[in-house]
């Protein structure tokens, strides 16, 4: 703000003076004047800035009142996805009266089922081999064991199949242990949250044109709760082992809600 205009007016020859100060509507006199005497006056006229600062805070107010046209919803989603992987346990044992008999027939029972697995899509980079020797009296024991990963199902049981076929008793193959890699429990959450925001955004639409508005373009996406199980649990092995029946299928499953919020288009910029 700038200080009031100040007018000094001053008499030749005398001490009376007179100071008017504009804009706070006041007027001292500090002595009498004589009548008829010239006199002289001094003004200072400072610049007319007021008027644009006025108009800018007038346009500050304006944005500051201007009222929010947004919309906040939520969105929910549910997905689930079956185990994507399965490890298999094979086993071979052999007992001879020297370390390289037992030592040769595990080997080539081991060399036989690698070969069954390598045609069955495997690599061997999922396939680990452990072996352990083992001594009574004057024999000699050797066990191995090829932990095998699959990712199809279908192959898996066809393997298991022929081995039991052409090794007979001399072969143990294990029940397959099922499970969720990193990679498919990663892509199950992220379809979550998709979903979650893409529902959120058919809720808003929906508002949208019941208000008889056009929805805009999207201000902020927040994840407010995201809850994963497996039902992997649901049976034990107890009950398993006295009902014979099959290991489940792990079932991941994985919630997400999301609060998006949208703006709502302004109807004042439609093309002509």
């Amino acid at each position: 703000m700038y200080p009031p205009l100040l007018l000094a007016l001053q008499v030749p020859g005398s001490l009376s003076s007179v100071a008017i100060g504009a804009g706070s509507s006041f007027l001292e006199l500090i002595s009498s004047s004589t009548m008829n005497v010239p006199v002289r006056i001094f003004a200072a006229l400072p610049a007319a800035e007021t008027d644009d600062k006025d108009k800018q805070q007038g346009l500050e107010l304006t944005c500051l009142n201007k009222p929010v046209r947004e919309v906040q919803v939520t969105g929910v989603a549910e997905v689930s996805c079956p185990a994507d992987r399965a490890w298999l346990l094979v086993s071979v044992t052999s007992t001879k009266d020297s370390i390289n008999e037992v030592t040769n027939s595990i080997s080539r029972r081991l060399e036989y089922i690698s070969q069954t697995i390598r045609q069955h899509g495997v690599s061997e980079e999922d396939t680990t081999v452990r072996r352990t020797l083992r001594r009574h009296a004057e024999t000699y024991t050797m066990d191995a064991e090829i932990l095998v990963t699959f990712s199809e199902f279908k192959k898996m049981e066809h393997m298991c199949c022929i081995l039991l076929e052409k090794l007979d008793k001399s072969v143990q193959v294990g029940m397959p242990r099922f499970f969720h890699s990193a990679a498919c429990l990663s892509e199950l959450r992220l379809r979550a949250s998709v979903s979650a925001v893409e529902n959120a955004q058919q809720k808003a639409s929906q508002i949208a044109e019941m208000l008889g508005e056009s929805l805009g373009a999207t201000l902020l996406v927040r994840e407010e709760e995201t809850k994963e199980w497996r039902n992997e649990e649901e049976a034990t092995d107890g009950e398993r082992s006295l009902t014979h029946v099959p290991p489940l299928l792990p079932i991941a499953t994985v919630t997400s809600q999301v609060s998006v919020s949208f703006s709502f288009k302004d109807k004042s910029r439609k093309k002509l």
